[in-house]
């Protein structure tokens, strides 16, 4: 039996789009034969577009609607649809019809070729240039010297994933398109295809240059992740350098001030370069905190398998013992 697939809309204020784009979806869908429902996310839209979700789960029985309260942002609303979904298989898109939903046949068949990372390239972008294009390109290269996942176009939503993969990793800020580079710690297979992008013909745009320094916060984030996840005292040695440095300037310099002349000894200098040490000391002390938690927890994991009978052959995969 194929797998079951979910498709997770986020909608903000799309009610001249979210009927299209559900009998998009069910237009390129419908013809694979393949169970699947939608997962339809109203982030708080101030417009008529969580009547209009409610009326196509009424019609159409494969439609699960997701209601947020207030405007929280795109990844925590697909961060909701992605843990309510149920298929084995999970589609993310935007929901203003730039993405194509006939695109997604070929998602399918790189996830059935064995991959857990689909990602869509838009090589012919349908956008403005100098408030998405140029900001889009400088983003991607940074984000790819950055985590070491080359991905051409990290901002694209339309993404397939495995669910047992997708559901395991933390979204917030603007962290979905950094999903690539933070599933890289359990080293999934990662594919990346061109898909067709169109220009919105209907509604507003909810994005612009107001997000660059998010992405940029979120980039130094990722960056740590991946690159200190299992090394956490490496890092904290890392950040304790500087105080350490500055702790030894300041009372070696109160030292040789006081015993090579009769001047007293320097309180303010000396006591700053106390706080510094001290600083330097905890910080050490918190990345050897953190090696034992991350030792513990893979002894604890180790426990579990054997207890239920499991062993982890491959990051990110569990397969019963025989």
């Amino acid at each position: 039996m194929p797998p079951k697939v979910s498709i997770v809309v986020p909608f903000y204020n799309e009610e001249d789009n979210i009927q299209r784009m559900h009998a998009a979806i069910v237009a390129a869908i419908e013809p694979l034969r393949l169970p699947f429902e939608m997962v339809l996310v109203d982030d708080g839209s101030k417009d008529r577009t969580l009547d209009l979700a409610e009326q196509i789960a009424q019609q159409d029985p494969r439609v699960r609607v997701v209601q947020f309260r207030r405007n929280y942002g795109q990844t925590p609303a697909m961060a909701a649809g992605i843990q309510v979904a149920t298929g084995e298989v999970i589609i993310t898109m935007d929901g203003d019809l730039q993405n194509d939903p006939a695109d997604i046949q070929q998602f399918l068949a790189k996830i059935d070729a064995g991959y857990d990372i689909v990602v869509g390239w838009r090589h012919n972008r349908q956008d403005k240039l100098v408030s998405r294009k140029i900001p889009s390109k400088i983003a991607n290269w940074l984000i790819g010297k950055a985590t070491g996942v080359p991905i051409k176009d990290n901002g694209c939503s339309l993404k397939a994933y495995r669910a047992s993969l997708i559901k395991e990793i933390p979204l917030y800020s603007e962290m979905h398109r950094f999903i690539p580079a933070v599933a890289s710690i359990a080293g999934p297979r990662i594919a990346e295809i061109k898909v067709r992008h169109h220009a919105r013909q209907f509604g507003q745009s909810k994005y612009g240059l107001s997000r660059i320094y998010k992405v940029l916060l979120d980039l130094m984030v990722i960056k740590t992740v991946a690159s200190f996840t299992a090394r956490p005292l490496l890092w904290f040695t890392l950040l304790s350098l500087p105080f350490g440095f500055a702790g030894l300037a300041a009372v070696g310099y109160s030292l040789w001030r006081w015993m090579g002349s009769d001047q007293p000894l320097a309180l303010p200098i000396a006591g700053s370069g106390v706080i510094f040490l001290m600083s330097s000391l905890i910080l050490v002390l918190g990345g050897v905190l953190g090696e034992m938690i991350y030792a513990l927890g893979d002894m604890r994991e180790d426990q579990f398998a054997r207890l239920t009978g499991r062993v982890s052959r491959e990051p990110g995969r569990v397969e019963e013992r025989r």
